[in-house]
Order: C-alpha cells, then structure tokens, then sequence
C-alpha cells in the first residue's frame, strides 16, 4: 500500500482493494440510507437543473451514470479505480479511468452542463484541487452538485473542525477490509470552498432519513456565476 494512513492515496489504495465487494454491495442494495433516501435524492437535485451534459465523478460502478443517461442525458462517468470502472463499463455507458488529480491538471477537455459527486469527495488536497478546477469543467451558468454525509451526523463525538477521520465498514460484510480514511468538513468549510472558486450556491438540501428523523445527508449545488 501507497500514502499515508491519513491522505488522498491511502483513499484510493482502499477502494482498490474493496472495489469488488463496493460494487456488489451496490448491486444488492445493501446501503440502507441509499436505498430508502440520498439515491432518489441525489437524481432529483440534478433533474431539477437545466442541462444535458454530465460529468459523474467518482462514479463507482456507474449506477447514477446510468439512472442519468436512462433520463435522456449524456454522462460521462470518471474514477480513479480502474476495477470499478471495468464494472461500469460492463454495464453499459461511458466511463473513463481518471484521477481528481488527472481532472485538476486538465486533461479532460471536455466541459458539462452539470457535475455531480455523490459521496465521492473524501480527501482533503485532491477535492481543493478539484474545485479550483471546476469552473473550467463547467460551461457557462453550469452547476456543481454534490452529496455528502451531513457533517452534523458525521462529527459523532469528534469535536466539529475540519481534519482527517479514520475509515469504518461498520454495517458491511466480511468482504470488505482496510477502510478508506476521510477528511471531515464542516458544512461552513463546505460552503466555502464553493465560495472560494466562483461558484454561487444555490441549493442546500438536508434530505432526511424517513426512519430516524435525522439528516441522511448534505446536498450543495453551485452554480457558475458567469455568463
């Protein structure tokens, strides 16, 4: 294994290892949060916006890449792990081997109407890097869409600062093993990274968990402020 115990490659080491049992566990429903709340709600903010192109970061296996082109866009969804992108692809659509630090260097030349990443922002350097590059990605008045467990629920008793967390598959078979650590953000941080890199937020969204009363996640949506 590469990196740090707390950094952005020892994020992607960890989903190379679990890639396999992620997709599965993707495939049979086994997340109940996403089953019963934050996929619906995660189709229904992009829906709500104008737009045809789609680039789906951190698309995983390629679920929501496939949910989006099912209602007449046109994804292109990119990741990091080449095992989850060979799983996409078997599926169906179009995907591409490609690091947040591929896109932060340019070399997508593509630009989206919308961008989205559903619970796919976990680093610290790499997500900084990525939204300086997202009005690049972006076409004018694009919007940037992202999902992200609600950091209220998320802080559990850790004081409520940014830093790194250490990873869990609490919940999850005994297929998955070397959790990925995660950099925690409050949602003040949240809303300054959009403000910091020229994107307007337009939406803040808390869907909330129809069982617990409690917010199953956080959804931002930033807009390009320019014409």
């Amino acid at each position: 294994m590469s990196g740090a115990p707390f950094s952005d490659e020892k994020i992607v080491d960890s989903w190379n290892t679990n890639a396999t049992a992620w997709g599965e566990a993707i495939r049979a429903g086994q997340i109940e949060s996403r089953t019963l709340i934050t996929n619906q709600a995660i189709i229904d903010t992009v829906l709500r916006h104008e737009g045809t192109s789609v680039l789906d970061l951190g698309c995983g296996e390629g679920w929501l890449a496939r949910e989006m082109t099912a209602r007449g866009k046109h994804v292109l969804g990119v990741d990091a792990v080449p095992a989850l992108i060979e799983q996409a692809r078997g599926a169906g659509g179009r995907f591409e081997v490609m690091s947040y630090e591929d896109l932060a260097a340019g070399k997508l030349h593509e630009r989206f109407d919308l961008i989205v990443a559903n619970f796919s922002l976990l680093g610290e350097d790499s997500v900084a890097r990525l939204f300086a590059a997202m009005r690049a990605l972006l076409k004018p008045r694009g919007v940037f869409v992202v999902q992200t467990i609600h950091p209220l629920q998320a802080c559990g008793e850790s004081p409520y600062v940014d830093g790194w967390r250490a990873g869990s598959w609490a919940g999850f078979g005994s297929d998955f093993s070397d959790p990925a650590p995660w950099y925690f953000r409050t949602l003040a941080s949240w809303v300054e990274l959009f403000v910091a890199h020229g994107l307007e937020l337009v939406e803040l969204n808390e869907p909330l968990h129809p069982n617990r009363g409690k917010p199953a996640s956080a959804i931002f949506v930033g807009k390009r402020s320019d014409g």
